[in-house]
């Protein structure tokens, strides 16, 4: 079974205490926003990626909004904004 790779960049690499994870495409979740529920689910440090946070989000190193659908083997990137100077 082909996996999602989940990233995580970082001030919420530093929250969740790793900079990423191989997951299953769990049963039900078919969006970005979905899965970002799912994580948060967890609880405990995984509340990081609550939907009430600001957070990016890329599949496959394409920038995508919640509704963004997900396919087994998709390489999910989450991260803060970043502002530059």
């Amino acid at each position: 079974m082909k996996e999602l790779n989940i990233l995580y960049f970082a001030s919420l690499r530093e929250a969740v205490g790793c900079a990423g994870e191989r997951l299953p495409l769990p049963e039900g979740v078919c969006t970005v926003g979905a899965l970002r529920e799912h994580l948060a689910a967890r609880g405990g440090v995984w509340t990081a990626l609550t939907a009430g946070r600001n957070l990016r989000a890329a599949v496959n190193q394409r920038m995508v909004d919640g509704d963004a659908p997900l396919a087994p083997g998709d390489e999910i990137a989450f991260f803060p904004p970043v502002t530059g100077g």
